[in-house]
């Protein structure tokens, strides 16, 4: 299992071109060598974001590219994606009317249709959830019905949002062994009476059992984000990486 930065967490950095070299050059410095594309408003692209991505050793492994792009513009998708050399489309959310059975049911029915145009190009889809995937339906979780109804879609399981959703991040990572590639390693701590996000290993999440079901079921990327973390965002990537390796895990 190798350590990636998702770039959510560097959002902000990440505004203009130039912005997003700097970005990635400090990012490559701290010691990332792997990271998912989120959040990046420049370059728009993907060649020139391929380039700056090369330019310091970075390599992108999956992006988080939203559900009406995937299912209406499935082409371009794609080719942006091989230019970029990703392995897994991530599909981050979806918009709020589908939370529901029915809405689940419509959105697997609908990844059906454009997954076998996906492996043919040699990439994956996956789907990554929050707490609100965690509501049960006739004793179903929306997460089981939409993995169940869409048997070759990939969960993107996050640790902090199944923690906030009630449940336990070993668990739903350990279940769907086989098609869980990537993970978003997110901590949750306690400030003030409210929830936050700290650097990994600074929060409550139970890391050693989470780290050892993902090494069992094979997950080949653990992916650092925070939201909004509760120190400055590079020094909190910085901070997850060394607790990280501090656990054992290769970077």
């Amino acid at each position: 299992m190798k350590i990636g930065a998702q770039l959510y967490t560097l959002r902000n950095f990440c505004k203009t071109v130039e912005d997003t070299k700097n970005t990635f050059s400090r990012v490559s410095k701290i010691g990332f060598r792997y990271v998912q594309i989120s959040g990046i408003s420049e370059p728009k692209d993907v060649k020139e974001l391929k380039k700056i991505l090369d330019d310091n050793n970075l390599k992108a492994v999956s992006t988080h590219t939203g559900y009406d792009r995937i299912i209406n513009d499935t082409e371009k998708v794609i080719e942006e994606h091989k230019i970029l050399g990703c392995e897994v489309i991530f599909c981050p959310g979806l918009p709020k009317e589908l939370h529901n059975k029915e809405g689940y049911l419509k959105v697997a029915e609908q990844f059906n249709k454009v997954i076998p145009k996906i492996k043919e190009n040699g990439l994956i889809l996956g789907y990554h959830n929050h707490g609100i995937e965690f509501e049960r339906y006739q004793g179903k979780t929306g997460l089981e019905i939409l993995l169940e109804s869409c048997p070759e879609l990939q969960a993107e399981i996050d640790t902090y949002w199944v923690q906030y959703g009630g449940a336990d991040p070993a668990y739903w990572i350990e279940k769907y062994k086989g098609r869980v590639s990537q993970v978003h390693f997110k901590d949750m701590g306690i400030m003030n009476n409210q929830q936050v996000m700290p650097p990994i290993g600074d929060g409550n999440l139970n890391w050693e059992r989470i780290i050892k079901v993902c090494k069992k079921s094979k997950v080949k990327y653990c992916l650092i984000e925070m939201d909004n973390p509760t120190i400055d965002p590079f020094e909190a990537l910085k901070k997850s990486l060394e607790n990280l390796k501090a656990f054992g895990i290769n970077p």
